[in-house]
C-alpha cells in the first residue's frame, strides 16, 4: 500500500484540503500541509504544499474523490511507496 500525496499550489489551498480530507475520512485530526520548495527556484513564493496521507488512511479514501478535490483547487494527487 502506498501513501497518497495531495499536491497543491498555495497554502491557503492546503489548509482547505486538509480540513475537508479530515472530515470525509473521519480523521481524528487533520494532516499538516507541509511546504515543498521547488527544485532551484530561489524566490519563496516558488512552493507547492503538500497534505499527505499515510497509507492506512489512504486506505480507507476513494483516490479518485481525492483526486477530484485537488484538482478544485488546482492540484493532483501522488502515490508514493514508503
Amino acid at each position: 500500500m502506498s501513501d497518497l500525496i495531495l499536491v497543491l499550489p498555495d497554502r491557503e489551498a492546503a489548509e482547505e484540503v486538509a480540513a475537508e480530507v479530515a472530515e470525509r475520512l473521519g480523521l481524528p485530526e487533520e494532516p499538516r500541509p507541509l511546504r515543498e520548495e521547488l527544485a532551484g527556484e530561489d524566490d519563496a513564493e516558488d512552493a507547492q504544499w503538500l497534505v499527505v496521507l499515510s497509507a492506512q488512511e489512504a486506505a480507507a479514501a476513494d483516490a479518485a474523490e481525492l483526486a477530484a478535490l485537488a484538482e478544485s483547487y488546482e492540484g493532483w494527487v501522488e502515490r508514493h511507496e514508503p
